[in-house]
C-alpha cells in the first residue's frame, strides 16, 4: 500500500498546466480508483463559458452559503468584508472560486458587478452548484473567467441562501472541496483532486491516457474490437506491449 501524508500542499502553477492537457473523465477514474473516493465529480455543474476555449485547472478557494435567517444576515453582512468578498479576495492567478449553494438550480452566485473582483485579481474563474447571472456581460466585457454552474438565472441569491463562510471545507455538486484542492474542468464537468494527491494523480492519469492512445492505434491497425486490449488488463497489456 502506498503511504501518503494527506497533508494539504500548494499545487504549483507548472502542475496546473499539465493537468489542462488531461481529460476530466480519466482524472475522475484515477481519483475514484486509486483513492476510493466515491464522488470526486461535481454532479449538475456544467461548463457555461470558457474564454478562448481555455481549460480549467486551478486551486480551490471556497465559499459556503447557508439558508437565510435574520440573525445570520445580521452577523455576516459587512460590505466589502462580507464572506463572499473575502473569498474572492483570496483568488488570484491559478485560483478558482468554488461555491456551495446547496444545489439550488436558480440561485444566482453573483453577477457582473460583484465578479469584477475576480476579474481584477486575474483569477481563473468560478464554479458553483447554483447559477450564474449576467453571463453575457461577463463574456462581452472580457472578464476572462471560466464559468461552471448548474445554469443561467436572472435571480439573485435570495431567498435560497446567504454567503456565510469562506476558506472552509464545502461540498459542490456532491463532491467534497477543501481549500487548496485542485479543480480540473472540461466540457464533461469538474473533478476534485486532493492537493496532496495532485502530483501522483498526474503521473497515473498521463500513463493511462498513453495506454488508451496505444489501444486505439492497435484496434484501428488490426481492425479488431477494442475489447482485445481494452478492459481490466489495460495497463498490464500496455506495460507488456513490447514483450
Amino acid at each position: 500500500m502506498v503511504e501518503r501524508s494527506m497533508k494539504p500542499v500548494h499545487v504549483e502553477d507548472a502542475l496546473l498546466e499539465e493537468f489542462k492537457k488531461l481529460p476530466v473523465a480519466t482524472i475522475w477514474g484515477t481519483v475514484h480508483t486509486t483513492l476510493g473516493v466515491p464522488f470526486p465529480f461535481m454532479e449538475n455543474v456544467n461548463l457555461m463559458f470558457a474564454p478562448g476555449g481555455k481549460r480549467l485547472a486551478a486551486r480551490a478557494r471556497t465559499l459556503r452559503y447557508h439558508p437565510m435567517r435574520v440573525d445570520l444576515i445580521n452577523e455576516v453582512r459587512d460590505d466589502e468584508n462580507s464572506p463572499e468578498y473575502r473569498a474572492m479576495g483570496r483568488c488570484g492567478p491559478g485560483d478558482v472560486l468554488v461555491a456551495d449553494q446547496q444545489g439550488y438550480r436558480y440561485a444566482g452566485l453573483a453577477g457582473d458587478v460583484k465578479l469584477l473582483q475576480l476579474k481584477m485579481n486575474n483569477a481563473e474563474g468560478l464554479v458553483t452548484d447554483g447559477a450564474i447571472r449576467d453571463l453575457s456581460v461577463i463574456r462581452d466585457e472580457d472578464y476572462d473567467l471560466i464559468v461552471y454552474a448548474q445554469g443561467r438565472t436572472a435571480y439573485g441569491q435570495q431567498p435560497w441562501g446567504e454567503p456565510a463562510e469562506e476558506n472552509i471545507d464545502i461540498q459542490c455538486g456532491g463532491a467534497l472541496v477543501r481549500p487548496g484542492d485542485l479543480i480540473v474542468g472540461d466540457e464533461d464537468g469538474c473533478v476534485v483532486v486532493p492537493s496532496w494527491f495532485a502530483e501522483e494523480c498526474l503521473e497515473i492519469t498521463a500513463e493511462h491516457e498513453d495506454a488508451e492512445a496505444w489501444v486505439k492505434a492497435k484496434v484501428q491497425a488490426e481492425g479488431v474490437p477494442p475489447g482485445k486490449y481494452y478492459g481490466p488488463n489495460l495497463m498490464e497489456n500496455y506495460r507488456n506491449r513490447d514483450a
